[in-house]
């Protein structure tokens, strides 16, 4: 292996082992090692020497990132995402025009989007060629649930369908309606998706950060319960009041709103629009109002929602009637009824109580989990593109180009946490229900353990049918031989069940192509394309995540538990924490500390810089803001797993495009700044925690999720220096130590000279403590991370021309080869058959547009170019 001995091995070679000190020991003691060997051309050749699968797709990884660096235009990122569509319970009656915001889609456009004739919608509706159960609607459609039925006016006729449960409907805005059960023994109901997807994007996200759980439903974590009254006699009568109730007075300025002074109970006002009538807003209420909806228990206003959502006109006032409790002893009971039959409410799991219960909190009754299109789990090949060279991609905060990202698994190594608890991970359990299963780390159970799990009654009757039906299966075979694995057994170690269970997923959107086409049929409406036109889903958030730890003295932990819930950091705190990537304990690592740059360490060909590099452009040209989230403990008494990053997508998805926007989120009170804090004589490193979201951020957007948003997350989970100074202020110190002791590393191997100039100057100030004399606040410091100033700068121009010079040295090779081919007369034949004459007439073509440098680089600004450093003498 050409190693040295220790006494001529440098720092760095003692620090990661790649010394010997007798010549007849075996590396790396016997155990598992990867040998890579690779050089600038491109080429890469590895040697594995081990069975964890996850080291064999790691090098795939690798090599991903080592040619997106060479090529440039592109990076690898370790990211996790999801295009998430908004879903919503329409009730018993949905008429979209009364309901929906107004929009100019016809059925018309329709048609046209369809490349489809009028004479195949004779009827006024098109059934889809590739999957028939969806079937498009015109604008004028309504439903009915309780008649099960959707009727519109086709030219001057009444037309009508059958409601089926296994059709989609889509409308000519993309607005989707399906017929649905959303819970376990639930009602039917009437289920709306937005036609535009919002593509969640997760990347620099730490070993059981959430990279995965950003995609998976929410629906596991949702429990469903009786809807409790505390007296009924005293509640019913202020919901009459709440339903009785003039609410003309209520806005702060009457003259900005179209008073329609509907009541609540109007066909015309939708459930949502009631849900927000009772929520307190200081933006758009007067304090009398605000102070009077707040008189009101949240019990009340969900009985008044209940009653909204179960209203049908021709009750008129006497709708009182069918709603009842049960009575006990001759005195009334507390589970509310509805026409005889027991109403239920869903609640939503966030985290663990200080003794381990679930925190649960009601789920609005217009709240239906998001449809979500997975994107991305962990090795994601990304781009950015200007937009000026882009049509259609739909609504976004972009600033000169937008982020376009392609997962590049077929399978994704899961890690299913929660499948220990039966029934609990439904996908899990289906997934490793079926055959063909590549599975790491889960224990090998034979025949007899199936007939005990059997026998176990309670505990069996946990599961969800697939695994339950799988070991009834294996418990009734006479084959002692045989063997399988459970969800809820991972694998035994040291007498303890491990936590890094593993198996290979086959990717839910190549499982379920209808859902994939209704989503992208959708947006294909919504934004009006034509069929030649792709359906592109840009990167609307960025959302990497963090996992937090509190002490744990016995195995030398330090506490990592200073972050908030969701953490906003401008771009020089942003690479601080992106350059550093410290985790808290994870099951996926031996211990805590930094996972190198971009979270990357272990599977870079190159130094971390270049990827460091790229990315610094990346978020310069799109101009978007990152929002850091917190897995496994928030401050170190709340224990959150991943809920928190499955609740992210449902949040986000359901912003306004200027709600997106950090910089509004922050003039509105929505985010502050992390104050400065002394503890102990010490000023402690704040800054670097940039902004946390306020009380006011919780109200306005997690009420578009929660009938109480205000409790999910309370003031020392907001502020988790009010649970443990000392472990904050530890946290801090963790921090920044780790900090320093990473940004000593580039300048020790030499990769602070390829650093480009804010990246150089962010790295001295984490070494020394500033940079040129600057702190971290400095105005003239922070101007270097301006995007304007980096698209401007002669570093980012450099780039911009080695691309142009990579681009043209690659073509110049592709005509030599092809003028080559062309003139041995044995390829005749071949050449003819393989069109090489227009591929050779294509290559000269494009070489022909690079002829000029400055209209080159000039169509290619705001792209990420190519690292100069990687084609020096001294390659990295």
């Amino acid at each position: 292996l050409n190693l040295p001995p220790k006494d001529q091995a440098t720092e760095r070679q003692i620090r990661d082992g790649m010394y010997y000190e007798d010549p007849d020991e075996l590396y790396n003691d016997g155990n598992a090692f990867k040998l890579t060997f690779r050089d600038s051309s491109g080429m890469v050749v590895t040697v594995l020497a081990d069975n964890y699968f996850g080291y064999c797709k790691k090098e795939v990884k690798t090599q991903v990132s080592f040619s997106a660096n060479l090529s440039g235009l592109g990076e690898e990122e370790h990211a996790g995402g999801a295009v998430v569509f908004p879903s919503y319970d329409l009730g018993e009656e949905f008429d979209p025009k009364a309901i929906l915001p107004p929009t100019p889609h016809t059925f018309k456009d329709t048609l046209m989007a369809l490349n489809a004739s009028e004479e195949a919608s004779s009827e006024g509706y098109l059934i889809d060629e590739e999957f028939p159960s969806v079937v498009f609607l015109p604008e004028n459609a309504t439903f009915s649930l309780r008649e099960q039925r959707i009727t519109w006016e086709f030219k001057g006729e009444q037309k009508s369908l059958h409601l089926i449960p296994d059709n989609a409907y889509v409308l000519p805005s993309g607005y989707k309606v399906e017929m649905k059960v959303t819970e376990n023994d639930g009602p039917w109901k009437l289920v709306g998706t937005v036609g535009e997807g919002f593509l969640c994007h997760k990347p620099c996200t730490v070993s059981g950060g959430g990279k995965s759980e950003i995609s998976k439903p929410l629906t596991d974590a949702i429990v469903s319960g009786p809807v409790y009254v505390a007296e009924w006699e005293k509640d019913l009568a202020l919901a009459k009041e709440v339903i009785g109730r003039d609410y003309s007075d209520r806005f702060l300025d009457p003259k900005k709103h179209n008073l329609r002074n509907r009541t609540i109970l109007d066909p015309d006002r939708s459930l949502g629009s009631v849900i927000k009538l009772l929520t307190p807003s200081h933006t758009l209420y007067t304090d009398t109002f605000n102070d009077w909806l707040e008189s009101i228990p949240q019990r009340v206003k969900d009985l008044v929602l209940i009653i909204k959502r179960r209203y049908r006109p021709d009750w008129g006032l006497d709708w009182e009637k069918l709603f009842s409790v049960d009575s006990v002893n001759g005195q009334p009971a507390n589970e509310l009824r509805f026409d005889g039959d027991k109403l239920i409410t869903r609640l939503l799991r966030v985290g663990f109580d200080e003794k381990g219960s679930w925190r649960l909190f009601a789920l609005r009754k217009d709240f239906i989990p998001a449809n979500k299109i997975l994107a991305e789990d962990d090795i994601t090949a990304s781009t950015v593109a200007p937009i000026r060279l882009l049509n259609e991609i739909g609504p976004g905060t972009f600033k000169e180009s937008a982020k376009f990202v392609h997962n590049c698994e077929y399978r994704l190594f899961q890690r299913p946490d929660d499948a220990i608890h039966r029934g609990f991970d439904k996908q899990t359990e289906k997934d490793l229900a079926r055959p063909g299963n590549f599975i790491s780390n889960f224990e090998c159970l034979s025949v007899e353990d199936a007939k005990d799990q059997v026998r176990q009654t309670l505990t069996f009757e946990k599961y969800t049918d697939p695994m339950r039906d799988l070991i009834l299966e294996v418990s009734e075979q006479e084959d002692p031989d045989n063997f399988f694995v459970s969800s809820a057994n991972p694998r035994m170690v040291d007498g303890k069940p491990t936590k890094n269970p593993r198996y290979l997923q086959t990717r839910p959107d190549l499982y379920y192509p209808r859902t994939v086409h209704l989503a992208t049929m959708g947006t294909r409406l919504r934004r009006k394309l034509s069929p030649d036109q792709s359906v592109l889903y840009p990167v609307r958030s960025v959302l990497p995540g963090r996992r937090n730890n509190p002490a744990d003295p016995d195995v030398g932990i330090r506490p990592l538990c200073c972050f908030a819930p969701i953490h906003y950091l401008e771009l020089p705190e942003l690479f601080i924490d992106f350059i550093v990537s410290v985790t808290g304990k994870s099951p996926s690592t031996t211990g805590a500390g930094s996972e190198g740059a971009l979270t990357k360490a272990p599977f870079n060909a190159l130094l971390p810089i270049h990827d460091l590099n790229a990315a610094l452009i990346s978020y310069a040209a799109t101009g978007q803001g990152a929002f850091v989230t917190s897995a496994g403990f928030i401050g170190p008494k709340y224990q959150v797993a991943h809920d928190v990053s499955l609740l992210i997508p449902e949040i986000w998805s359901r912003l306004r495009d200027y709600e997106n926007d950090p910089q509004d989120m922050i003039a509105n009170g929505l985010l502050e700044k992390v104050p400065q804090m002394d503890f102990e004589g010490e000023t402690l490193p704040t800054q670097y925690l940039g902004y946390r979201i306020t009380r006011r951020f919780a109200h306005e957007f997690l009420g578009r999720i929660f009938t109480d948003p205000i409790s999910i997350f309370p003031e020392d989970m907001l502020k988790p220096e009010l649970q443990d100074e000392e472990q904050y202020a530890d946290s801090l110190r963790n921090l920044v130590e780790t900090g320093k002791s990473v940004a000593k590393r580039y300048f020790q191997d030499g990769s602070i000279e390829k650093a480009c100039p804010p990246l150089r100057a962010l790295l001295e100030l984490m070494s020394e403590g500033s940079g040129d004399g600057k702190s971290l606040q400095d105005k003239e410091f922070r101007k270097l991370f301006d995007p304007e100033a980096i698209l401007s700068s002669d570093w980012y121009e450099e780039r911009l021309k080695t691309r142009i010079s990579v681009t043209r040295s690659y073509w110049e090779q592709r005509i030599s080869y092809l003028e080559k081919f062309l003139e041995d007369h044995a390829n005749r034949e071949a050449s003819k058959r393989l069109d090489i004459p227009d591929k050779l007439d294509f290559s000269k073509d494009a070489l022909s547009r690079l002829t000029d440098d400055k209209e080159a680089i000039a169509r290619i600004h705001g792209c990420l170019g190519t690292d100069p450093s990687l084609f020096s003498q001294n390659e990295a």
